[in-house]
């Protein structure tokens, strides 16, 4: 794989080569003998003096006399340049406008100012004045440079300056080439709960440590394999000319390298990770031919299976082991980051019935992914690995205004429905929610009371007052805020007592035994009395019988959804609407 450290030019002064000066006062035929003895030289450098400046319109110290420039002047118009020019001076043989460029101007800058040029003059080379003398540059060294600037940047993360998955895709040894051999493998490095990191100290804080791990695993890794940032907290070493010994001697190094704390801005930060290891020999001959996407997929298994066996650690998925469930979550989490780019995300809308009037109430928006590497992937699968990488954000915002453009879509035919669309815990890390969502609203013309916001329980709410305020905010709005699933996972009734709430959806998990247990029916019945006395609606999820149904009615409860109400449907099935309820 290329070096990282591989030097780039960053400025114009890093281009082109040493120019050869001459005095101003060289004689024009001097000049010609020059580029008729060295068909290589394109131009000279010709240096003035005071006076010299003084009749020149450049101003300048020095000025750039190309071959293309005295052959145009002593053959002339007419024929008669070389007589007229041959006892003139260098200096006066200088084109009247100036071709000279500060060396520290950036090279995008440069070839900015190239294409601004006249167009006869456009592609002449560029006189650059360096600290170190003066430098001849051509117009197509500074378009080279740029380009290898954008290359860089496309195989290269910005933060810390490792290779990106690009790179490993396209400069890795072809794997496949190795299958027999044991020195092949890769090391699937994540940063234990980092985002506790940056919505504990802050991002500028979090870049810093990302930073200096990169570093502290250059260190560790040393001659045996090539480092890679692959986003976020996950960081890869492609490992070569190793052994299974060797391979785990190299990732107990960049786990020691982590005992000690990171110093930042006054702070001592305990970080540590979780590694995976997978072996180049332990991949059967049909997946080596997919290349290097499947040792890392296999890598990301052995760190996730490592993870819930207590994180801090590296793990190993061996031939004798079962990959199939982490290999599938490690795949899962490598196609998340394009589901969004690669249309794959859809919205089905669920009916919610009112239990009183036996109309409808709505409907819940949920969503649904098919991949076409993967196949259909369950929320279940996707949502936590979603959450845990921060994608949920991207996929959040991209919920929200699918959602309120259908709303949109609905009240132009004549059939408004109030949509609910679940919102995890995470999103309202930023504390920027409530606006985004105006603005989602903002975007499509919808009314607030259309919308309804869900919490959903995948993720324990971390900052309770700050997520808090943020539903006040929404409501204030005009907004439904709901807290989804309650029962199934960190709500309880003193949730119920910080968090502004308008509706509450009881989980499926009560609502399933309603009608053969009655202590879960009394215990249903005395959560919705006491959330009418607070003024919050109460939904049930997960209706399958009509005896669970009517009990729900009896009970009080005010909206219920579920198959037996209604399965998801795309927008285009609700032509036929829920009547027989």
């Amino acid at each position: 794989m290329p070096s990282l450290l591989r030097p780039l030019p960053s400025c114009l002064g890093d281009l082109g080569v040493a120019a050869l000066v001459v005095p101003g006062t060289v004689s024009a035929t001097e000049i010609d003998a020059m580029f008729r003895n060295d068909r290589g030289l394109r131009a000279v450098v010709v240096e003035q003096g005071e006076s010299e400046q003084g009749e020149s319109e450049q101003g300048e110290s020095f000025g750039l006399l190309t071959r293309d420039h005295l052959e145009f002047m002593l053959t002339g118009r007419l024929g008669y340049g070389r007589a007229l020019n041959t006892r003139r001076t260098a200096s006066e043989l200088l084109p009247a406008v100036g071709s000279s460029m500060a060396a520290d101007l950036d090279l995008q800058s440069a070839a900015q100012a190239v294409l601004e040029r006249p167009e006869y003059e456009r592609y002449q080379d560029l006189l650059v004045l360096s600290a170190t003398g003066p430098r001849i540059v051509t117009v197509s060294d500074i378009f080279a440079a740029v380009s290898a600037q954008f290359r860089h940047a496309s195989l290269h993360d910005p933060l810390t300056g490792l290779p990106n998955r690009r790179m490993l895709e396209e400069h890795c040894p072809d794997i496949g080439a190795s299958a027999g051999l044991p020195g092949v493998g890769i090391l699937f490095i994540d940063l234990d709960d980092f985002k506790s990191v940056n919505d504990t100290y802050g991002h500028r804080t979090g870049d810093a440590v990302l930073t200096e791990f990169a570093r502290r695993l250059a260190r560790s890794a040393g001659n045996h394999g090539s480092l890679m940032r692959l986003g976020g907290d996950e960081f890869a070493v492609l490992l070569t000319d190793v052994d299974e010994d060797s391979a785990f001697a190299v990732a107990a190094g960049i786990l020691d390298s982590l005992e000690e704390p990171f110093a930042l801005d006054g702070c001592e930060l305990h970080i540590s990770a979780t590694i995976g290891l997978a072996l180049g020999v332990d991949i059967i001959a049909e997946d080596m031919l997919a290349g290097p996407e499947v040792l890392l997929r296999h890598a990301d298994g052995a760190m996730l299976r490592a993870k819930q066996e207590g994180k801090r650690r590296i793990g190993r998925i061996g031939p004798c082991q079962e990959p199939a469930p982490f290999a599938r979550q490690a795949h899962i989490r490598r196609r998340l980051s394009s589901a969004v780019d690669d249309s794959a995300l859809t919205l089905q809308y669920q009916p919610v019935l009112d239990l009183a009037t036996g109309e409808d109430a709505g409907v819940e928006a949920l969503l649904r992914w098919d991949d076409r590497e993967i196949g259909p992937v369950a929320p279940d699968e996707f949502i936590p690995l979603a959450e845990h990488t921060g994608e949920i954000r991207r996929i959040g915002a991209w919920v929200l205004d699918q959602a309120c453009a259908q709303s949109r879509s609905w009240i132009d035919a004549g059939t408004p429905r109030n949509i609910a669309v679940n919102v995890s815990p995470v999103q309202f890390a930023g504390g920027t929610l409530p606006s985004e969502i105006r603005a989602a609203l903002d975007r499509h013309g919808i009314p607030a009371r259309m919308l309804e916001i869900e919490i959903t329980e995948g993720t324990a709410i971390v900052d309770v007052p700050s997520v808090a305020s943020q539903l006040r905010e929404l409501i204030d709005m005009g907004l439904g805020v709901a807290l989804d699933d309650y029962g199934s996972a960190y709500s309880s009734l003193a949730m119920l007592r910080v968090l502004p709430l308008t509706t509450l959806k009881i989980d499926k998990a009560f609502i399933r035994d309603i009608d053969s247990e009655p202590h879960t029916a009394t215990i249903v019945r005395g959560l919705i009395q006491t959330l009418n006395a607070m003024g919050v609606r109460v939904t049930a999820e997960g209706v399958e019988r009509q005896e669970q149904l009517n009990i729900l009615r009896d009970l009080g409860c005010d909206t219920a959804q579920g198959y037996l109400i209604s399965r998801p449907l795309a927008p285009s099935e609700f032509r036929m609407v829920i009547e027989r309820h």
